[in-house]
């Protein structure tokens, strides 16, 4: 064998050796844990190896005696001496996602379902503790159950209502991370916040403002000819309404058309003219927002999300009065909600929490990295920058909900982001690093 082929065989043969060294121990070390129970799982390019954990959880943190539950999380281990990534999910885990920060820092990441989303819900579900200093807990336990594996820098994320979920820990638990990165997240301080009305008249030029004005009008004036157009979508995508009535949901998706035109960051120039057939018109409103969001499938899936808005995240509705005579199935007064709790639960908003946070934000809220889309209506509710903290905040020119992240920052704005993180991590980011994909 040549001395080259040799000492190569020997450099891989040791890697190998270590990678396998590393991943016995991470699993002995997990055997040791209280509280968790873990399977193997496919590792991320880039890993030494990953893990899916359940971790025991009570449903009262105040009170375990009333019971727990397993929450799922996922643990992708790449070195016990590396930063560690805390992705807070607003919902629910269904694969490893690798956040770009992960990647940006060549960091640990450990990703956790929130509480009653997916497979992470108690046997009955009392929504009482479905609330964010419940969902705060859940986060702190694990954190103090990794603490002492992963002892280096803890950096939090999450996106939308990830995002918030990232802001919320950051004020129950201020100490458990050494920053906080929320994309894209919203503080909403009313159950029908009215900043999202301000943005929704200020966004975009007065054309375009009219042309969606006039798509939603048409599109209520030729119901008789839209529903069964719509019905026939319905039956093909096999969608059920019983929560809301058909006529319900299609006035649903109408008024839901601007909110979510901004968010997804559409363009003016692909709004259906008058003279483009309702056919057009209609595929166009689908492809903004699917009536599948009004249907039983997705009512079913968001109801924890709808039922945390209701009673304490805020969140927005519908202005009518420009199609007074228009609706018939919802009504003007009061506003329609876009919070659809379980089982259309009655509940009342308290907005202790959120006026709390807000105003901890704006005043304390240091080492936080907010990073928002320009053009994406959730930026109305967006905590505002302050110069009371050191913090920086990233509004992305011209990007909806799904564009405003670090990868599609001007080389400037990274450069900015980039300092930040090594000034209040004190650790190294390579040039390449700033690039994540």
């Amino acid at each position: 064998m040549h001395m080259k082929t040799f000492i190569r065989v020997l450099i891989l043969s040791a890697l190998a050796e270590l990678s396998y060294a590393q991943e016995n121990e991470i699993e002995k070390r997990l055997y040791l844990l209280p509280d968790v129970i873990f399977k193997t799982m496919e590792t991320p390019p880039g890993f030494q190896s990953a893990y899916e954990l359940k971790v025991r959880q009570p449903i009262d943190h105040s009170n375990p005696q009333k019971g727990y539950f397993y929450q799922k999380a996922y643990l992708s281990h790449k070195g016990f001496d590396q930063p560690m990534v805390y992705a807070t999910e607003g919902y629910d885990c269904n694969r490893n996602v690798v956040y770009e920060l992960t990647k940006l820092l060549n960091a640990n990441q450990i990703m956790v379902e929130h509480r009653y989303f997916g497979e992470s819900c108690p046997d009955s579900l009392d929504y009482d503790y479905l609330n964010l200093s419940q969902a705060t807990a859940d986060l702190h336990h694990i954190r103090e159950l990794l603490r002492n594996l992963y002892p280096y820098k803890w950096i939090s994320t999450g996106i939308s209502k990830g995002g918030q979920t990232t802001l919320y820990y950051r004020y129950f638990y201020p100490s458990d991370v050494d920053v906080s990165v929320p994309y894209v997240a919203p503080l909403n301080l009313e159950a029908e916040d009215q900043r999202i009305y301000g943005f929704l008249d200020t966004i975009g030029t007065d054309e375009c403002h009219a042309a969606i004005r006039a798509l939603q009008i048409r599109l209520l004036q030729h119901r008789d000819a839209v529903l069964p157009l719509l019905k026939f979508y319905c039956a093909g995508a096999k969608l059920q309404f019983t929560y809301l009535t058909f006529e319900e949901a299609f006035e649903y998706t109408v008024l839901e058309y601007p909110f979510s035109f901004w968010q997804w960051g559409f363009d003016c120039s692909l709004i259906p003219s008058d003279t483009a057939s309702l056919e057009s018109a209609l595929l166009h409103l689908l492809n903004v927002t699917d009536i599948s969001f009004f249907s039983d499938r997705d009512i079913t899936a968001f109801a924890p999300h709808y039922y945390q808005a209701a009673t304490e995240m805020g969140y927005y509705g519908y202005r009518t009065e420009e199609f007074s005579g228009l609706l018939k199935a919802l009504p003007l007064k009061p506003h329609p909600s876009a919070a659809l709790t379980p089982g259309k639960m009655k509940v009342n908003f308290d907005p202790e929490l959120a006026s709390k946070a807000y105003h901890w934000l704006q005043t304390k809220g240091d080492r936080i990295l907010y990073i928002y889309g320009g053009i994406d209506t959730w930026s109305a509710t967006a905590v505002p920058p302050s110069e009371k903290v050191d913090a920086l905040w990233f509004f992305l020119p011209g990007q909806g909900h799904g564009g405003a992240r670090i990868r599609n920052m001007a080389p400037e704005e990274k450069e900015k982001l980039v300092s930040a993180l090594k000034r209040w991590l004190d650790i190294d980011i390579t040039a390449t690093d700033s690039n994540p994909g």
